[in-house]
């Protein structure tokens, strides 16, 4: 072939790409079944715009801003829309709607042979997972690992106490990074529960290797969905990975996989997570999933039943350092309870009224998840909210944006812990009577709401708990500050730096 030939057919090949974009880019703004719902063309006109949002973590902040300007309902891709009605929870994940959502299976995570229970899009497969780890999480079940969950909170409030009183300058006080330490007491006590031994970040005061590999996995998992939207860039981009980063992942999966044979093998008679699924495996056998559903959800587990509730502490150590007020109030509570951290159960914290709505606030400014990743309609469509949909159309809920909306609450972008305490909710002259606290599930909601829900709410008690009990904390110098609202979103948060001042308590 010549080269004037090839030189031609480059160029109607550009020309036709160039004409099939515009049709594109036309069709999706005037003629696609979700044209008329609210939100800016360039958004909807192509998925660009929604790409750049998620490579640069600021989805959660974009879409919170699209959903000031157009309403509840917005149209933030061609065949995707974001809610932040307060029935979208019922609509989008309600069990008993027909037909269900499964989840998008664009979000998966990529390099796992078989998925765990957060990314199962099969709801059958899902629901059988599970009822095998279901009985490692409910209440009673919570209160023979207790004394596991304490002995990691004992650990981290030695490992900070022994960082103040050796301060150099010897006032006892220093401004410490909390996001490291809040990761290594949960991912511990994760280890623990999960597979029976710690990964010892509290101990080395650094994060083990697969540790580091996993608060990654969101990131990629951000990356690896922007590709999936392109299906000739997915296809170059898996054989642009290199074969060392491959064999890092082959290597972690098989780290997990070891991690749960061994725990499998282990006689013990101790309470914890995989002691129960180990019960249920005996007793119904695996019921038509396989062991890489269990090593992929064993796998799973630890990062959701640690990074995020690391995720909501770090948040509320934030907001409390922030508002001495608040802090203190929390403070005295504690300290006029409790003559000693010994004395802290779980179960009297969970009658705490201020602790409890010190979290709740916290977690309707920081949310574990901010944004739910999408769910899609079946084949043959479906209508959410009202607004009929075709078939092949994601809808999420941005979590983040409904716990600061003003229409669900009063002074929505302050601390403000009081508006969760009984006079709140039972007075009516109290500003926050009317807020929609009962609308809001920052654990998610319907058949796949977090399974850890109960352990998750312990953790939290009694680090918190424990640390304004033995520490004075203050916000830390001025340049040290951070802003929650600044911080990027890779489904799960990129948590940077939180310092806040320690120091240790006056007799």
């Amino acid at each position: 072939m010549s080269l004037a030939n090839s030189s031609i057919i480059v160029a109607w090949t550009v020309i036709a790409l160039m004409l099939w974009a515009i049709f594109n880019i036309f069709y999706n703004v005037y003629f696609h079944p979700l044209a008329k719902v609210p939100g800016p063309r360039s958004w909807g006109a192509l998925r660009l715009r929604y790409v750049w949002a998620l490579l640069n973590g600021t989805i959660v902040h974009d879409f919170e801003k699209l959903h000031q300007q157009y309403g509840p309902i917005v149209r933030v891709a061609p065949s995707e829309l974001s809610f932040t009605t307060l029935d979208s929870w019922t609509e989008i994940l309600q069990p008993g709607r027909t037909p269900p959502l499964p989840k998008d299976g664009r979000w998966s995570i990529p390099g796992l042979v078989a998925q765990g229970i957060v990314n199962i899009v099969d709801l059958d497969l899902h629901g059988r997972v599970r009822r095998l780890i279901a009985p490692a999480f409910t209440t009673s079940a919570l209160r023979n690992q207790e004394p596991i969950l304490r002995r990691y909170v004992t650990l981290i409030i030695d490992r900070l106490r022994d960082i103040v009183t050796t301060d150099k300058d010897g006032k006892n006080s220093i401004e410490i990074d909390i996001v490291p330490w809040l990761n290594f007491v949960t991912f511990d006590m994760l280890g623990d529960l999960a597979f029976g031994e710690s990964f010892d970040c509290l101990q080395t005061s650094q994060y083990h290797s697969w540790i580091a590999l996993l608060t990654d996995t969101p990131k990629a998992g951000a990356f690896a969905a922007a590709a999936r939207f392109y299906p000739v860039v997915e296809s170059t981009f898996k054989h642009l990975i290199p074969t060392f980063l491959k064999n890092r992942v082959l290597d972690h999966v098989l780290f997990v996989s070891e991690k749960v044979e061994r725990r499998l093998n282990l006689e013990s008679t101790r309470s914890d997570i995989m002691s129960h699924v180990i019960d249920q495996i005996e007793n119904d056998g695996l019921a038509g999933f396989t062991m890489d559903h269990v090593n992929s959800t064993f796998m799973v587990l630890t990062i959701a039943g640690s990074e995020t509730t690391a995720t909501t502490l770090c948040g509320i150590v934030n907001y409390l350092a922030g508002n001495p007020a608040k802090l203190s109030i929390l403070t005295h509570e504690i300290r006029d309870r409790y003559s000693s951290p010994t004395e802290m159960t779980l179960e009297s914290l969970k009658h705490m009224p201020y602790l409890n709505a010190v979290i709740e606030e916290g977690l309707r400014l920081c949310p574990p998840v901010p944004w739910l990743p999408p769910r899609q309609t079946p084949e043959g469509g479906s209508t959410v909210c009202g607004v009929a949909l075709p078939g092949g159309t994601a809808v999420s809920i941005l979590t983040y944006a409904m716990g600061r909306d003003p229409n669900n609450f009063h002074d929505p972008l302050s601390f403000r812990p009081e508006r969760y305490l009984l006079e709140a909710k039972t007075d009516p002259t109290s500003p926050f009577f009317n807020d929609q606290r009962q609308a809001y599930h920052p654990f998610s909601f319907g058949p796949r709401i977090c399974i850890g829900i109960h352990l998750g709410m312990a953790q939290m008690r009694l680090i918190l708990a424990k640390l304004v009990w033995e520490f004075d904390l203050e916000v830390p110098t001025e340049h040290k500050q951070t802003k929650w609202e600044k911080l990027r979103t890779f489904i799960l948060l990129e948590k940077k730096e939180i310092y806040v001042k320690f120091k240790v308590r006056e007799a």
